[in-house]
């Protein structure tokens, strides 16, 4: 099996790229760290929601819908306002439909290349970024901390590796999700109708007219059972719905299958993941997306269990990790 990781280019932007047989990966360390692409080049499939090269520019403006963008802190906070142990920090709002801060800071940030590299049976790369008093974001939520993010490719498919630190010398919070987007048709020849969607889902928070919980759940619809236990269309209706996570079989994931050419792409995300958000632009077919969410939306302003809501912290010197995999069954 041929394994390679080098340094080069995805339509024009600065990239490392990674090869492991039949399967090929890039990251974007300047563009937040997104894995912008993984492929089956034997096969033809294309896994993540690439951006062509005439995307490239409106991608880099809001680089959210395409590939694996890291967000921390993840989706939407009223007003902007962040209460967290006693003190409560101002983030922009930087969506006027709803008057909320949407996303955090993280997948618009350059990010840095420690490693990359191959190994016995596969091929790596490792990208970090620290947050102190010298980044942008650090006069919205003055904590210091290094975000790690390592993705190794090999015959299991695409692994990746996320690690937070606590850096600083207080109680940080560590709130933060991927806006995965899935293609769906990913292999040619398909189309969108011979896909079906699994996903780890529990219960379906109620959100208001400005898209943030009220606490409350909403009792699954006929087709969102269909979507727990046996799959089902992804563009079925307009979805940007958020869940709790619930582990089937002790995993968290979300299954994609291609009747057509009978294949199951798998995206295990690991079980500290607390919530899904899913989000399909509208029905529109051609790519959706599955967000492992640690927390709820707008959690430091939710009166529920901070364990219930995935309201985790850091404390100094503290570390936070979780894995996750995506796969081809």
């Amino acid at each position: 099996m041929s394994i390679t990781a080098y340094e080069g280019l995805f339509e024009g932007e600065a990239a490392v790229w990674l090869k492991a047989g039949r399967y090929e990966a890039a990251i974007l360390p300047h563009i937040g760290g997104n894995l912008i692409c993984f492929r089956d080049t034997e096969n033809g499939y294309r896994f993540l929601h690439e951006p062509g090269a005439e995307e490239m520019e409106a991608f880099k403006a809001s680089p959210g819908i395409h590939g694996i963008p890291v967000l921390f802190p993840p989706n939407r906070y009223e007003d902007g306002e962040f209460p967290f142990n006693g003190k409560t920090y101002h983030l922009p709002v930087n969506e006027t439909a709803t008057g909320n801060h949407l996303h955090g800071f993280l997948h618009t940030a350059a990010w840095e290349v420690e490693e990359f590299g191959v190994g016995k049976s596969e091929s790596f790369v490792t990208v970090a970024i620290k947050v102190d008093e010298n980044h942008p974001s650090y006069q919205y939520l003055p904590f210091k901390y290094t975000v790690k993010l390592r993705y190794t490719l090999g015959e299991g498919g695409l692994s990746q590796h996320l690690q937070v630190h606590n850096d600083g010398e207080e109680l940080m919070p560590c709130l933060l999700a991927f806006h995965t987007a899935i293609n769906a048709p990913f292999a040619p020849g398909s189309t969108p109708q011979d896909y079906k969607v699994k996903l780890t889902i529990g219960e379906r928070w109620e959100l208001n007219e400005r898209m943030l919980p009220t606490g409350a759940f909403q009792e699954l619809t006929a087709d969102e059972i269909a979507l727990r236990d046996e799959g089902l269309y992804p563009f079925y209706a307009p979805m940007d719905n958020h869940y709790t996570a619930v582990a089937q079989n002790g995993r968290n994931r979300m299954e994609l299958t291609d009747s057509k050419s009978g294949v199951t792409l798998v995206y295990d995300v690991g079980t500290s993941y607390k919530q899904w958000m899913i989000w399909n632009n509208g029905a529109t077919e051609g790519f959706f997306c599955p967000e492992p969410q640690i927390n709820l939306v707008n959690a430091p302003k939710v009166d529920l269990r901070a364990e219930e809501i995935g309201l985790f912290s850091l404390a100094p010197g503290e570390y936070w990790e979780e894995t996750g995999r995506l796969y081809v069954k």
